[in-house]
């Protein structure tokens, strides 16, 4: 490990630390387990594609009996509803109730964030994105990982007149759609594979 992967190291977890903090209070103040939050913050930025516990569990590393029982108790916090796909039974799709949009429109981004954020300038938070996303990026390919990144971004995205279309699900989306996490999403080359 080089000074430099160490110090990039140090600042992205202590970075991390402070994020958690700042949600764990948030939601502990509205009863909510920090794991609760992060599914269902994912599962409110993800598509239709996106939206089902096993996507959850490979979003966020954890088992699928984790995921089972996360879910299990948003719902039953009402934060969480369980859809059946129309074309196959067998799948459940995830939607957040309005509640549960609530909860992550007031937690996320975390205030220390939001404040930090708004003592840098307008270059320098531009810099940070791209710095960061290439970061991400890197780190997903170096590891084999999926990419979880949204729509506009993604090789099977194509602009047609009249909107989006997506070349793998040969689906047409919504200009919301490309804006939203998908779990089959890979990187155009223009951005680097993924």
């Amino acid at each position: 490990m080089t000074d430099t992967s160490k110090t990039i190291h140090d600042i992205v977890e202590r970075l991390g630390n402070l994020l958690r903090a700042d949600v764990r209070a948030a939601c502990h103040a509205q009863g909510v387990r920090p794991v609760q939050f992060e599914a269902l913050n994912y599962i409110a930025q993800c598509n239709r594609y996106s939206d089902t516990p096993q996507a959850v569990a490979e979003y966020l590393g954890l088992t699928k009996g984790t995921v089972s029982q996360t879910i299990k108790a948003l719902e039953t916090k009402g934060l969480l509803r369980k859809c059946i796909d129309k074309q196959d039974k067998r799948v459940v799709h995830l939607k957040p109730t309005a509640r549960g949009r609530r909860l992550v429109d007031q937690t996320a981004p975390a205030d220390s964030v939001v404040r930090g954020i708004d003592r840098m300038t307008v270059g320098e938070q531009t810099a940070m994105v791209e710095a960061l996303q290439r970061l991400l990026r890197a780190m997903q390919q170096a590891n084999g990982l999926k990419t979880f990144a949204p729509c506009h971004t993604c090789r099977f995205n194509q602009q047609r007149e009249g909107g989006y279309f997506c070349e793998l699900t040969q689906e047409p989306l919504a200009e919301d759609d490309v804006k939203l996490l998908c779990r089959e999403h890979q990187y155009s080359p223009r951005m680097g594979t993924g």
